[in-house]
C-alpha cells in the first residue's frame, strides 16, 4: 500500500492499474483524529493520489476538506471554542433540540466562518462518497451519486453525520431519508471494496487497543424507542452496532497488505463522540497529524 501511494506521488499520476481509496472512519468528535490525519496528507502532497474518498459522519466531512484543498484551514473549527460550543451542546436536548447543530456547522461555519470550497470538491477528479444509513432498509448507502451541486453536497454531509435523536430528524436526499452512516458502517471499507477499490489507506479514530464502549442504558431505551417509531429499518442496524467494530476489523484484516491503517498512537486519549473541550481536541488533532507524518512522511514530526 505504501509503495502504491509513494509511486503515485512520485509519478504525479494514477495510471498504475490500481484503484486506491482513502477510507475515513466516523465517530463524532472523535473524528478530530482523522482531521489531523487529512491535514498531514495535504501537507505531504498526497491529496491527489486517491481515486476515491469514502467517509462516514465526521470522516466524510474531513474527506471533503481534503478534496477542497483547505484541510489545514478547515481543521481550525475543531479548536475554536465558540464554534464547538455552538455545534455540540448537550443542554439543548433538555429543550427538545438536537445536541449536534449540523445546520449551523455546514451552512454557517462551512459556508461563511471557515469556508469550504464546495465547487472544488464537485470538480475534483477524485470522487467523493459520503456514507449514510437508509432509515427504510437499514442499509449503508453511498450518497455520492446524489451529489450534483453545492446544495446536494451540503445535504449529503449533514445526512452522513445525522446521529439519530442527537442531531435531529432524518435528512432527505435524492428520494431517500438518512441517518448517520455510522449506524451501519463506521469504517466504510466494505462499500469501497464493493465499488472496485483494490487498495485502501484507512484513517481510524480509535487506538488499536480501543474498543467501542457499550451504549448507556438510557441511550438504549430512549434511542431504541425513537428508532423503532420513526426508522424501523435503521433500528435493526442500530441494534447490531455492538458487533460492528469486530466485523469491520475482520474485513480489513482479510485485505492484508492491500489496506494500510493509521490509528491514533497508543498514548492517545479516548475522545467521546460529543467532546467539545478544545484543549483536548487540539491535542488529538496534533496526534493524528503526527501519526501520518510518522508513517508516510520523510521526517516524523517531533512528539
Amino acid at each position: 500500500m505504501a509503495e502504491v501511494i509513494e509511486g503515485r506521488r512520485v509519478a504525479r499520476d494514477r495510471v498504475d492499474g490500481h484503484r486506491l481509496a482513502l477510507v475515513i472512519e466516523g465517530g463524532g468528535s472523535r473524528g478530530v483524529y482523522s482531521s489531523g490525519m487529512v491535514q498531514a496528507l495535504e501537507e505531504l502532497g498526497l491529496a491527489n493520489v486517491f481515486d476515491a474518498v469514502y467517509g462516514t459522519s465526521a470522516g466524510a466531512i474531513n474527506g471533503a476538506w481534503l478534496l477542497c484543498g483547505r484541510a489545514a484551514t478547515g481543521m481550525r473549527s475543531w479548536t475554536d471554542p465558540t464554534i464547538m460550543r455552538r455545534v455540540v451542546d448537550p443542554v439543548r436536548i433538555l429543550r427538545g433540540r438536537p445536541v449536534f447543530d449540523l445546520n449551523y456547522l455546514v451552512h454557517r461555519v462551512y459556508d461563511g466562518i471557515e469556508p469550504m470550497d464546495f465547487p472544488a470538491i464537485l470538480a475534483n477528479p477524485t470522487t467523493f462518497h459520503p456514507i449514510a444509513t437508509d432509515i427504510r432498509t437499514g442499509q449503508s448507502v453511498d450518497l455520492g451519486p446524489h451529489i450534483v451541486d453545492k446544495p446536494t453536497l451540503m445535504t449529503a454531509l449533514r445526512a452522513s453525520a445525522g446521529l439519530p435523536l442527537l442531531a435531529g430528524p432524518p435528512v432527505s436526499l435524492g428520494g431517500g431519508s438518512y441517518f448517520d452512516g455510522g449506524l451501519t458502517e463506521t469504517v466504510p471499507i466494505r462499500t469501497a471494496v464493493r465499488a472496485g477499490a483494490t487498495h485502501a489507506l484507512v484513517l481510524r479514530t480509535r487506538r488499536t487497543d480501543e474498543l467501542r464502549p457499550p451504549a448507556p442504558l438510557i441511550h438504549r431505551v430512549v434511542g431504541g424507542g425513537y428508532m423503532r417509531a420513526i426508522a424501523p429499518g435503521a433500528y435493526r442496524a442500530w441494534s447490531q452496532r455492538p458487533g460492528q467494530q469486530a466485523v469491520e476489523d475482520a474485513f480489513l484484516a482479510s485485505l492484508g497488505e492491500q489496506a494500510l491503517q493509521i490509528h491514533p498512537p497508543a498514548h492517545a486519549p479516548a475522545i467521546d463522540s460529543a467532546a467539545r473541550d478544545t484543549t483536548l481536541l487540539t491535542q488529538a488533532l496534533n496526534l493524528g497529524r503526527a501519526a501520518v507524518h510518522a508513517l508516510l512522511g520523510d521526517r516524523p514530526l517531533p512528539a
